[in-house]
């Protein structure tokens, strides 16, 4: 039989829980580590919706990328947002378990499925994590054939589940690059080593009008970063849940475990319609 903790088990040879950053919650936040496990649902958000599609597949073990709980709390009454999923996943048998800014760090991670779509070649962390080995970090930085940005913008839809907001373009959309960045998640942080890695293109998630603008103003100053992409947080990581279900199914069952493995249909962005310049028609989702 096949309990919880054999299943965390692969998750922290997959995921190394030492690769998280120290402000960050991963692993195991609901559950027994002795209870069995017969089906893994994986998703990026343990949101309402995907606990209620866990619930209605069967899954007793629900894998996300973010954490249920990255921050404190002081209640988990069922009347709460986090005590309310806390106890509709007790009562249904579900564990909860999550790989976060680890599973940003690891080779083959976050950063890397973004690379990948993008055709990234001589690869290279964004930052470096201190206590791993060579490679393996936050963020990614590599080269292309000279292309143009908006290229790399329709590179980027063609590979993610794109979201209503789409891809917004900083900078000149028909500049060639060769040198790009990119970072799964929010990317305010890391302009400095954007820039540092001399990447002429940084492609992330949830930039703020004043950083961005000054980013570009930098660049536009003879700074190397010139240009910006700026993905909606669900697409730019939703991208990786089916790679990492693939990596967890197989290491399942090369141990020995026949656990089902099934991927989730919500798409847990916030944002639903937008309306376009020059247009008086919703745009849904």
């Amino acid at each position: 039989m096949t309990n919880v903790r054999d299943v965390m088990g692969v998750c922290e040879q997959l995921w190394p829980k030492n690769l998280a950053e120290d402000w960050d919650s991963v692993g195991l936040a609901v559950g027994d580590p002795e209870s069995a496990v017969t089906h893994v649902h994986c998703a990026l958000d343990p949101s309402d919706d995907v606990i209620a599609e866990a619930v209605e597949l069967g899954a007793d073990f629900l894998f996300t990328h973010h954490p249920l709980l990255l921050r404190g709390v002081t209640s988990v009454a069922a009347d709460t947002l986090k005590g309310g999923a806390v106890h509709t996943l007790i009562q249904s048998g579900i564990a909860q378990f999550n790989a976060h800014t680890n599973a940003d760090s690891v080779l083959g991670g976050v950063s890397d499925v973004l690379a990948d779509i993008l055709q990234l070649q001589d690869v290279q962390p964004l930052v470096q994590h201190p206590e791993a080995d060579e490679g393996v970090g936050l963020g990614r930085v590599g080269t292309v054939e000279p292309t143009s940005v908006e290229d790399i913008a329709v590179r980027l839809a063609q590979g993610v589940d794109l979201s209503v907001r789409g891809i917004a373009i900083g900078g000149d959309p028909s500049a060639e690059v060769t040198r790009i960045a990119v970072l799964g998640g929010a990317g305010d942080s890391m302009f400095g080593a954007a820039r540092k890695a001399r990447a002429q293109l940084y492609v992330t998630s949830d930039l703020r009008h004043h950083p961005a603008s000054e980013a570009l103003d930098t660049g536009a100053r003879g700074g190397p970063l010139e240009h910006l992409i700026d993905i909606s947080h669900y697409s730019a990581e939703s991208a990786w849940i089916p790679r990492a279900a693939e990596q967890l199914d197989e290491a399942l069952r090369s141990g020995g475990h026949s656990v089902t493995v099934t991927v989730s249909d919500v798409c847990s962005d916030p944002w639903s319609a937008v309306v376009l310049p020059d247009s008086e028609e919703w745009q849904w989702n």
